[in-house]
């Protein structure tokens, strides 16, 4: 019996320093492990030259994180003709000057963002048991927005970039007129897709959705609307995934499939190509990622090709030289 017990007792203690070293890993390695994924997606008319997409999404930037600021600000060195960012920038209520010093030299380029709950609100403390509920059970504060989500929309928009939110615009990038159409944070109940609603121009070069929280109920709209990409954010990738396995969970009514990355989207009869970023950062009240590495996303836009080609994506060095 003797035997038996100490096995267990050994047993249990191997169990709990292998917890304790993946808590250690996701909370100091992995969090602050930024990757650059690349993604080719197919949606340009034939004899079109490639377009560059820099997707940024999930900042959740406090102002002491100089990694993550250094590690953005380098990403100018990919040269992109073009910035989405799909919101929740912020953790504090001092982070928009770091946030504009991590951008840099991209808000000197042609650009278009919408915002997340965390634009608004600070995060706060809550359950993690909160994230394994259904989408439409989480409950949010009812309170006024407490983070100066509007001097950041100041600087987005002094610098040339284009605010979404709830709004329709078009862009002339590279030769090429791209039109877009976006959303406020649907998490929040802020989409008021009514107001971009209609058919795309047929004219424009490529026509853009652009949503911070992929619900199903925007980006169905969006489809069927004739969006051939729509990209977002949200997600954090499922934060915490099983290697080999995937997310568990998305934060939202998208199935874990489409968590992070490149996938299709179909809605009546028509497909889009949909992008979801798994985003550079997490809450303050969760700082921790396991098999899910913070990311920035470089899409290269290229002619259609046949749908069997696709989705083509890699992942580069976390450092950008």
């Amino acid at each position: 019996m003797r035997g038996i017990a100490g096995t267990t007792l050994k047993a249990t203690a191997a169990v709990g320093a292998v917890g304790a070293a993946c808590v250690a890993y996701a909370a100091l390695v992995e969090v602050r492990w930024f990757t650059l994924r690349k993604v080719t997606v197919p949606v340009l008319d034939e004899g079109a030259a490639p377009l560059k997409v820099l997707h940024l999404s999930d900042l959740h930037l406090m102002p002491t994180q100089a990694k993550k600021i250094g590690w953005v600000n380098d990403l100018a060195a990919l040269e992109p003709d073009l910035i989405v960012n799909t919101g929740d920038n912020l953790s504090h209520q001092d982070s928009v000057p770091p946030l504009l010093r991590a951008l840099g030299d991209l808000l000197d380029l042609p650009g278009v963002f919408v915002f997340g709950s965390n634009d608004y609100w600070k995060p706060h403390f809550k359950n993690p048991a909160k994230y394994l509920l259904p989408a439409n059970k989480q409950r949010h504060k009812p309170h006024g927005p407490d983070l100066p989500f509007e001097e950041m929309r100041r600087a987005f928009t002094d610098a040339g970039w284009a605010d979404l939110n709830n709004a329709k615009t078009s862009l002339k990038v590279n030769g090429l007129r791209l039109d877009f159409a976006g959303t406020d944070d649907p998490h929040i109940k802020r989409d008021r897709y009514g107001v971009i609603a209609g058919e795309v121009d047929p004219s424009a070069d490529l026509s853009i959705g652009v949503t911070h929280a992929p619900y199903q109920r925007v980006l169905n709209a969006f489809v069927d609307d004739g969006y051939p990409l729509v990209l977002a954010g949200h997600t954090h990738g499922g934060q915490l995934a099983v290697p080999f396995y995937g997310a568990l969970v998305t934060n939202c009514d998208l199935d874990a499939s489409r968590v992070k990355g490149l996938s299709t989207w179909g809605s009546s009869g028509r497909q889009a190509a949909l992008h979801v970023s798994a985003g550079l950062g997490t809450s303050p009240y969760a700082p921790v990622r396991f098999a899910c590495r913070p990311e920035a996303t470089l899409l290269t836009l290229v002619p259609r090709v046949s749908a069997l080609s696709w989705p083509i994506s890699s992942h580069a060095p976390a450092h950008v030289s």
